[in-house]
């Protein structure tokens, strides 16, 4: 379809990350816009804030007037949404309108750009901010489409002209086989979303199909060890891209960078945890690539501030430090334990984690437990279900049965708080997918004794 003739755009779950940085596009584009939501918050309110009108009860009775002409009217939904939502079905079900997934609409926008596409199971939302980031500072004419809220920039929509374009490449749903990328890296493969794939072999893959979307002449870069032909990067081996002679220094990575062509020296990069190193590495690669100067590239490392909910810092005292982090995957927990344990290796942690999901839950929970083992403190809240409704035998008194870790503890979020408090733990970080970030705000008040 022609975006050109649309005047008007309707957001179902607007309030999706991936949605609202959408939302944001077209309403910079002087299109009408506006969407339904189930629950207000921190996102929906900056949307409305930039005179989006949203509404939060299923029905079709609150869509204005405007968005019900179908032939200058785009509709656009997130298959995180059920399948019976009443204004979903109503557009569905009367075929004038135009009625496209997030990813598909992201596959038009960009389909005339030079796209830069990070994929990968982990880490996709912070390399993509930080390649948005590097690629605004050299001054780049560029869209970019986060899948979180970037520090640096306050948004998940960062524009400074359209010939190049920055997403996220999501392997939910097959979405990122929408896209057609100039420049594409994958991060990782490990198993997830088996309650869409059902076997990791057919993640893997679709991960190759997305391999195939490339341009012609374009470029796959691929993290060491995936088996996926590209220009490789990883820390400390025999990669194309390799960070060398990693030190800490006043709580910052400073490393080497050695690229196909020559040694790029003393880089500075303030997130903690190897594996945002990583993410760091490979966003630098693809901006190398793409042109950008190594000089200015060095410098907008260093001023890289990270992306909210991931990893990050809301009490940092001699006391007591609290950390918030979006991990909603085993191998996530990992990274942030890795992170932690590196920065503060002798203090006592307490992890505090909201399972994301049944179907994920179930799929993973030997793998939950071990890696919540390693904390010396765990916090189970209820799962998050989101799109789902109950498996029997699925909860977190299950996973809290195979946490090999006496100190644990199935919690509520009304008592949370006080949970935390008579803790003795001095490093506290919360983990999650769902809504316990909308926690955050009331344990840093407690923390900080409000």
């Amino acid at each position: 379809m022609n975006l050109d003739s649309i005047h008007n755009v309707y957001f179902i779950g607007i309030g999706g990350i991936g949605m609202s940085a959408l939302a944001r596009y077209f309403k910079a584009n002087n299109m009408n816009v506006a969407g339904y939501d189930k629950t207000p918050s921190d996102v929906t309110r900056d949307l409305e804030a930039l005179g989006i009108k949203v509404h939060f009860e299923d029905s079709i009775a609150n869509v204005d007037e405007p968005f019900l002409n179908y032939d200058r009217t785009l509709v656009v939904y997130t298959p995180a949404v059920p399948k019976d939502n009443m204004e979903l079905v109503y557009f569905k079900n009367n075929k004038s309108f135009s009625v496209l997934k997030r990813s598909e609409v992201l596959g038009l926008i960009t389909k005339n750009t030079f796209c830069l596409a990070v994929a990968g199971t982990h880490g996709k939302t912070t390399t993509t901010s930080i390649l948005a980031h590097l690629l605004y500072q050299c001054d780049v004419p560029l869209t970019a489409f986060l899948g979180g809220i970037s520090e640096n920039y306050n948004s998940n929509y960062i524009s400074k002209g359209t010939t190049v374009s920055v997403v996220e490449a999501d392997e939910f749903d097959r979405s990122f086989l929408t896209l057609s990328p100039d420049l594409a890296c994958i991060t990782s493969m490990d198993a997830d979303h088996l309650d869409i794939y059902g076997e990791a072999e057919a993640l893997q893959e679709s991960f190759v199909e997305f391999s195939k979307k490339i341009k012609e002449n374009g470029m796959l870069f691929v993290k060491n060890g995936l088996p996926l032909k590209g220009i490789t990067y990883g820390i400390e081996d025999d990669s194309d891209y390799t960070a060398q002679n990693i030190k800490i220094e006043n709580g910052a990575y400073v490393f080497d960078v050695k690229t196909p062509k020559n040694l790029i020296k003393n880089i500075q990069f303030n997130l903690p945890g190897r594996h945002n190193l990583s993410n760091a590495l490979i966003a630098l690669a693809m901006a190398v690539e793409y042109g950008c100067p190594q000089p200015q590239l060095a410098k907008a490392l260093a001023l890289y501030k990270g992306v909210k909910r991931r990893f990050t810092y809301h009490i940092k005292s001699e006391n007591i430090i609290y950390i918030d982090d979006y991990a909603h995957h085993p191998e996530e927990i990992k990274a942030v334990y890795q992170a932690i344990r590196e920065m503060y290796p002798d203090r006592k942690v307490m992890a505090v984690f909201q399972p994301h999901l049944f179907s994920r839950t179930r799929d993973f929970v030997d793998d939950f437990a071990s890696s919540l083992s390693s904390f010396d403190e765990v916090l189970l809240l209820d799962i998050y279900p989101a799109r789902e409704l109950p498996i029997e035998g699925v909860s977190s008194e299950w996973l809290l049965g195979k946490i090999k870790n006496e100190n644990k503890e199935l919690v509520s979020k009304s008592n949370l708080i006080s949970k935390i408090k008579a803790s003795k733990a001095q490093v506290i970080v919360t983990m999650g997918a769902g809504d316990i970030g909308e926690e955050v705000k009331h344990i840093k008040t407690a923390l900080n004794g409000d």
